[in-house]
């Protein structure tokens, strides 16, 4: 007589967190406020302007974008607030910042409404493999949120898990 597989993590009180359910579905695109400079580096606020009159803007039609400048291209703080004037109509999200800094936006913006009712005195464990990018940040944020209600937190996966606090 066989015994039957039981399947022990789920039917025990642990509690899994899965971080890439928190990502926001949609292309990203980033917009290089270099391209739209004199030479790359030089802003003239007429041309500068122009330039994005002619823009296409419908590439990003319900992107995710970033508005970017790298730090050795000095430029003044309202061009980049200008191109988001022209983004904001069309795309989903914009941040002023690279392609991760947006990543760590979306998930920052979706785990400050994260309610954490459920896991009051729960046996926590924040999910650790992913097919979707995850930033390193939201770990943190999810970590520092779900600390001071949690009886106890892990990470990884009910296989090999990791434990990060136990409350005394």
């Amino acid at each position: 007589m066989s015994t039957p597989i039981v399947n022990r993590v789920a039917n025990s009180a642990l509690q899994v967190v899965d971080l890439e359910e928190f990502y926001q579905e949609g292309p990203r695109k980033l917009f290089a406020v270099v391209d739209f400079l004199t030479d790359g580096i030089v802003l003239h606020e007429q041309a500068f302007r122009e330039k994005l009159i002619q823009h296409n803007w419908d590439d990003y039609q319900d992107c995710f974008v970033a508005v970017y400048c790298p730090k050795d291209v000095i430029i003044p703080q309202w061009a980049s607030l200008l191109v988001v004037t022209y983004l904001q109509p069309k795309c989903k999200a914009v941040v002023v910042g690279s392609l991760e800094e947006l990543e760590q936006q979306l998930f920052a913006e979706k785990l400050f409404g994260f309610d954490t009712t459920p896991y009051q005195d729960g046996l926590v464990m924040i999910k650790g493999c992913s097919n979707k990018p995850v930033p390193e940040q939201a770990l943190g944020l999810l970590a520092r949120k779900l600390t001071p209600i949690v009886k106890k937190l892990s990470y990884g996966e009910a296989c090999s898990s990791v434990p990060l606090y136990k409350r005394s």
